[in-house]
């Protein structure tokens, strides 16, 4: 019999940031960009009483309470106190997921015969509490879909348990907004058509919500009546996330290699938000045509958004790419991840930047990660025709002219193999051209307890 724990860390960006500033305490307190196109990343519950909520403009969110402190965030304290609470976790509970940088659920099957249940999470929310300062507010059910429900409902600095047998009956009530699986965009299909609790949707027979939802129709019956047996995903620390691509045929087509480096960037982009977690290093890597490797870093604030990563990478290429030989492979690599997702960061972001990104995503999801791409992407699918045999003997042993180099750092240098006619608008496949693509591939886990 399985007995899930799901502990939330209450308004945890807002509790950092009083854990720093005692000040705070009481006070209407938002946390996200300070200018009127900023949006609120976490609030308070004394700002929340005048209808302040994540993801609100700050502008309307200033309106709504003019007296509210505003704080940009800071991403660096935010993970410490996040990788506090984890090392109490490692350290006490036989196995654990963290599902975001301030949600754990808790396995604790079995845990009746020696110590109980409800008394190790009565003792772990306290010890969460005298260690880091930060308040938990924790759900314990048979399953995680119960345990997390009851988590939203006992909040702030609550607890509340489910006994098993009872969750279509503590669901029941509930309205269908309050149900984690289903969004606003579900949630308006079944308003308007009446159904406006999860008992009513748990009635629908099941072929009838196939038939409205598809295949999510016959997974939201199952977790209207409060089925779910989503397994406990034992945590792991991953170091990185990365992709590279070995070209069959080398080359020094610059449009091409900037096509290739937004695709993949945009690739390792969305697999981290994905993951819902955030990146502050970026790696690009080259490998020339005489094997010589290189690889330049550099470190930024944290972040998963792509038009972010794109101008840090393109910078990284055009550093590494100075010597003018034909290019082997091309490889992006993400490290110092953390958990968060695109809320958490863009504190100057507008709202409809957010939600861009999240339909994307929704769509890459749904279809692939081809479905929806940068349109400079196209080229990436296309190789670059090889230079001719003595302009490609020639290339890699001399270096471009100076004033070649001074006027257009971007660019290969001019050879003869072009002069007399315009360059082509766009690279034709080279003859059997095809190329070996790696997946995206996460690096260095580190097994939990």
């Amino acid at each position: 019999m399985r007995q899930i724990a799901h502990f939330d860390l209450d308004t945890f960006f807002v509790s950092v940031e009083r854990l720093k500033n005692k000040q705070l305490i009481g006070k209407p307190v938002l946390v996200g960009g300070s200018g009127d196109r900023g949006v609120v990343a976490a609030c308070s519950y004394e700002a929340r009483r005048f209808g302040i909520h994540s993801a609100m403009p700050m502008a309307l969110a200033r309106r709504l309470c003019p007296e509210a402190i505003v704080i940009r965030g800071d991403m660096e304290s935010y993970s410490r106190y996040s990788h506090l609470v984890t090392e109490i976790m490692q350290d006490t509970v036989p196995l654990f997921e963290k599902a975001s940088i301030d949600e754990f659920y808790i396995d604790l099957s079995g845990m009746d015969k020696f110590f109980g249940c409800s008394l190790f999470a009565r003792e772990l929310k306290k010890k969460v509490l005298k260690e880091s300062g930060l308040i938990v507010s924790y759900g314990l059910a048979g399953n995680k879909l119960i345990s997390k429900v009851a988590t939203d409902e006992i909040k702030p600095d609550g607890q509340l348990e489910v006994a098993i047998g009872n969750e279509k009956v503590f669901l029941a009530p509930l309205s269908v907004g309050k149900h984690p699986c289903i969004g606003k965009e579900i949630a308006y299909k079944l308003v308007r058509r009446g159904v406006e609790t999860i008992r009513t949707l748990s009635e629908i027979p099941i072929e009838m919500l196939e038939t409205m939802l598809g295949a999510t129709g016959i997974d939201l019956w199952r977790k209207a009546n409060g089925l779910d047996d989503t397994p406990v995903i034992p945590y792991r620390e991953q170091k990185s996330i990365s992709t590279e691509r070995t070209f069959e045929t080398d080359t020094i087509n610059l449009g091409f290699l900037h096509a290739e480096l937004v695709r993949m960037t945009e690739s390792v982009g969305f697999e981290l938000r994905r993951q819902d977690r955030l990146t502050a290093c970026i790696t690009v890597k080259l490998r020339y045509s005489n094997f010589d490797t290189v690889a330049r870093q550099k470190t930024i604030d944290f972040t998963n958004a792509d038009h972010l990563l794109l101008p840090v990478a393109q910078s990284l290429f055009e550093k590494l790419y100075d010597r003018r030989l034909l290019i082997r492979l091309l490889g992006v690599r993400l490290t110092r991840l953390i958990p968060g997702n695109y809320q958490i960061k863009l504190y100057e972001d507008t709202q409809e930047a957010i939600r861009l990104y999240q339909s994307i995503d929704s769509i890459k999801r749904q279809y692939g990660e081809k479905a929806i791409f940068r349109a400079v992407g196209i080229r990436a699918a296309r190789p670059a025709l090889p230079p001719p045999s003595h302009a490609r003997a020639a290339r890699p042993a001399l270096p471009p002219p100076s004033h070649a180099r001074a006027a257009h750092p971007a660019l290969p240098p001019p050879s003869h193999a072009h002069a007399g006619r315009p360059l082509p608008r766009a690279s034709p496949l080279p003859r059997g051209g095809t190329t070996r693509d790696s997946p995206t591939v996460i690096t260095g886990q580190k097994s939990g307890p």
